[in-house]
C-alpha cells in the first residue's frame, strides 16, 4: 500500500482528502517548475501541455490521469497559498505566489 498525503481544496474550506504522496510529490515539483512567478499566468489546458512532458512515465504513462492530478495539486497550491488565481482573468490562469 502506498503512503498518503492529505491535500486541500481551496473552493471547500476545511474539506481535504488522501492521495498518493509520490504522485502528490512529482506532480508539486512538474507544476510549480512550469508556474510562471508574473502574470499572465497559466490557464490549465497550458498547465498541463507544459508538465506533461515533465512527469515520470512510470507515474503517468502517456500523460494519462496529468489532468486529474494537476487539478488535485493546482487546487491544494492554491488552498496552501503557494499559487495565486489571477483575479478575473478569463480563462482562469495561475502563477507562483
Amino acid at each position: 500500500m502506498s503512503e498518503k498525503i492529505e491535500v486541500e481544496n481551496v473552493n471547500v474550506p476545511g474539506h481535504t482528502r488522501r492521495v498518493d504522496k509520490v504522485k502528490y510529490q512529482a506532480m508539486r515539483k512538474a507544476l510549480l517548475s512550469v508556474l510562471p512567478k508574473k502574470s499572465p499566468g497559466l490557464t490549465h489546458k497550458q498547465m498541463i501541455a507544459e508538465l506533461t512532458p515533465k512527469l515520470p512515465d512510470d507515474l503517468w504513462p502517456g500523460g494519462s490521469k496529468a489532468g486529474w492530478w494537476s487539478k488535485t495539486v493546482q487546487l491544494d497550491l492554491e488552498a496552501k497559498g503557494l499559487i495565486v488565481r489571477e483575479a478575473h482573468a478569463k480563462p482562469m490562469r495561475w502563477t507562483r505566489a
